[in-house]
């Protein structure tokens, strides 16, 4: 039985300020680290004493921070991967929200979506968000570890599941799957069917009440 704990970074100094995250190196607010304390302590809750634990982060600080608490409880060293980073928004990153908004061009509702061009300079492609997300997944997924954890970003939890679930990534174009700052989503393989499921989407009962982002 494996099981993959996906971490969304809590409240980071980008949601209060409203300005665009991204590659934006923000970090975590006072609260987003209080967070990261009672995100920690649900896990060690939830995996037993003594199993083994690997443990995979984003590089950028808001991640890296809350996977640092974790890291403290479970006595491992975060295994740093830009990969699992969030998805770029070129030019944007930094600025207001409302500047982006002004500018964003939506996906079609029909046709090509994953190469869409969203308007905005140096912005990744949903493509090669996807491709790099689930390239981190898969080699984490090559460990034979019972128990793994991945502190990554709201927008690339979707690539996450996505790529657990095995969703070719021109299907992942329309995916979303939508989690609160500071949830756990628990995902779990059998070991005879080798079935993927999805335990948990978003579970944010540890941190009372999360706005979502």
């Amino acid at each position: 039985m494996r099981t993959l704990y996906v971490v969304t970074h809590p409240e980071a100094t980008h949601h209060v300020e409203g300005v665009v995250g991204g590659w934006h190196d923000s970090q975590l607010t006072a609260a987003g680290v209080r967070a990261a304390v009672t995100i920690a302590r649900a896990l060690r809750a939830q995996i037993p004493d003594g199993a083994e634990v690997e443990l995979f982060s984003s590089d950028l600080r808001r991640t890296l921070r809350t996977a640092e608490e974790v890291a403290e409880l479970f006595g491992v060293k975060p295994v740093l991967d830009r990969r699992l980073r969030e998805k770029s928004y070129g030019e944007a990153e930094g600025r207001p929200q409302a500047w982006l908004d002004r500018r964003f061009v939506p996906p079609p509702a029909l046709g090509e979506r994953m190469d869409h061009d969203e308007g905005v300079r140096g912005a990744e492609t949903k493509a090669v968000w996807a491709q790099r997300v689930y390239a981190a997944v898969d080699e984490i997924l090559r460990n034979p570890c019972e128990h793994q954890i991945i502190v990554t970003h709201g927008g690339s939890l979707t690539c996450v599941v996505a790529s657990w679930i095995k969703m070719p990534t021109e299907s992942a174009g329309y995916a979303a799957f939508r989690a609160p700052s500071g949830s756990i989503t628990t995902l779990r393989e059998d070991d005879f069917f080798h079935n993927r499921e999805v335990v948990s989407l978003g579970d944010a009962r540890h941190l009372g009440s999360a706005p979502a982002g």
